[in-house]
C-alpha cells in the first residue's frame, strides 16, 4: 500500500481520526498494548505520576476507551476527572468500564478537544496521542483559559526518532506490524500504514512549544521516552 501524504489542515486531521479509528473501539485496548509491547502502560503511568498530588479537578483529553482516565481516577479517588473523546464508540466502552469498576466522580464528554469548554477550571490537563491530530492554535489558548494559575499541562505523543540507527529499527517495526497485524486485525489497516507516515511528517513538538510560549505558559519541559519512540511535554500556566 503506497504512503499517503498527510495534510496539516485541521479538517483533514479530523477526517483522518475518523478514518483511522472507525470500528476499532472493541479491539483498541488490546492493540495498543500489543503494538507497544505493553510500553503504553509505562508511558501512561509516567503521565499520571506527573499530575500534582493536590489536584482536585483533572481533564483527560482524547481519553479514548478510558485507559488513562481510569488510571487517573484510581490514583486520585477524591478528584473530579473529566474525560473528553471525539468518538462515541470509544466513550461507550469507557462508560462500561467505569460502571463495572464502580468508580465515582468521573464524567465523560463527547467532543473534539478543541471545542470542549468548562466553566470550572482544572488543576491539570493531560492528553495522550492528541498533539499530532490537534489544531494547537485553537487548543492551547482554550486550555490556558481552563487551567488554574500554576496548573499543569501534560501532552504526550509518538515521535520520529532523531537518531539514524533508531530510524532503521522504527521502520522495521512498522513493516512487521503491517505484515503481521493487517491480516489479523484488518480494521487497523489504516493505522498500521497511515500512522508511521503521520508520525514522520508531524511537527507537533516545535509547534506545541511555540503555542505554549505564545500563550504565556512557563516552565516548559520536554522528555523523550523509550528509545525516542514518544515524548512528553509539560508546562505551567
Amino acid at each position: 500500500m503506497p504512503h499517503k501524504t498527510m495534510t496539516n489542515s485541521h479538517g483533514s486531521k479530523l477526517e483522518l481520526v475518523h478514518r483511522f479509528f472507525s470500528g476499532t473501539g472493541p479491539s483498541y485496548d488490546f492493540i495498543v498494548n500489543f503494538s507497544t509491547f505493553g510500553i503504553d502502560r509505562l508511558w501512561k503511568r509516567r503521565m499520571v505520576n506527573l499530575i500534582p498530588p493536590h489536584a482536585t479537578r483533572i481533564l483527560d483529553l482524547a481519553c479514548g476507551t478510558g485507559i488513562s482516565t481510569l488510571a487517573i481516577a484510581k490514583r486520585f479517588p477524591l478528584a473530579q476527572v473529566v474525560g473528553v473523546e471525539l468518538r462515541d464508540e470509544y466513550l461507550d466502552i469507557a462508560r462500561k468500564k467505569v460502571q463495572e469498576l464502580g468508580l465515582r466522580r468521573i464524567e465523560f464528554v463527547l467532543s473534539r478537544a478543541e471545542d470542549y469548554r468548562s466553566p470550572e477550571p482544572f488543576d491539570c490537563v493531560s492528553a495522550s496521542y492528541l498533539p499530532k491530530y490537534a489544531d494547537l492554535k485553537v487548543l492551547i489558548p482554550a486550555l490556558h483559559h481552563m487551567l488554574k494559575t500554576d496548573a499543569l499541562l501534560i501532552m504526550h505523543d509518538f515521535t520520529f526518532p532523531p537518531k539514524p540507527y533508531l530510524v532503521w529499527i522504527w521502520r522495521v517495526y512498522f513493516k512487521v506490524l503491517q505484515w503481521v497485524g493487517t491480516p489479523l486485525f484488518p480494521d487497523w489497516r489504516e493505522i498500521f500504514y497511515g500512522l508511521p507516515v503521520l508520525i514522520e511528517q508531524t511537527d507537533w513538538v516545535p509547534e506545541l512549544r511555540d503555542e505554549l510560549e505564545a500563550n504565556g505558559f512557563r516552565d516548559i519541559r520536554f522528555e523523550y521516552l523509550t528509545l525516542y519512540g514518544s515524548a512528553i511535554m509539560t508546562a505551567r500556566k
